[in-house]
């Protein structure tokens, strides 16, 4: 299991397990975000499974699916909403790892500036300087 720190209250993975539930509360996750939609997934990697065992590990959970190419603007709002509200450490997840990062850079749009949210994703292995633009949008509208 492997994610990678976008800040030092969140992180960004690709697809998790149940069995990775015990190793994040141990890595001091408090809130799991799936950004993956179910209808990608087999019924064993879907969002009520991976909510139960995180639930019964104690943690929270949120579900912000995204499709591939599908993000809206209520899909950052509610990641900026869940990013606000939550205690502690969160990992949000999909199939790469890449939405959640996208969903983290337009939710930090106007919070931080653009050069340090495009340096934070790029040393977490994601490469999104091709979206400067609608970060800058996204700032301006804030």
């Amino acid at each position: 299991m492997s994610f990678a720190p976008l800040s030092q209250t969140h992180a960004v993975a690709p697809q998790i397990t149940p069995e990775d539930i015990p190793l994040l509360k141990e890595a001091g996750f408090t809130t799991i975000i799936c950004n993956r939609p179910d209808s990608e997934n087999p019924i064993e990697l879907q969002s009520d499974v991976l909510r139960a065992a995180t639930e019964a590990a104690g943690l929270s959970f949120a579900s912000n699916p995204v499709t591939g190419g599908g993000m809206t603007l209520d899909n950052v709002a509610a990641q900026s909403e869940l990013l606000a509200n939550t205690e502690g450490k969160s990992l949000a997840y999909c199939a790469s790892g890449t939405r959640c990062a996208v969903l983290w850079a337009f939710s930090m749009a106007g919070d931080l500036q653009t050069d340090e949210i495009l340096s934070a994703v790029a040393s977490a292995g994601y490469q999104l300087e091709g979206m400067r633009g609608q970060i800058d949008m996204l700032a301006a509208q804030k």
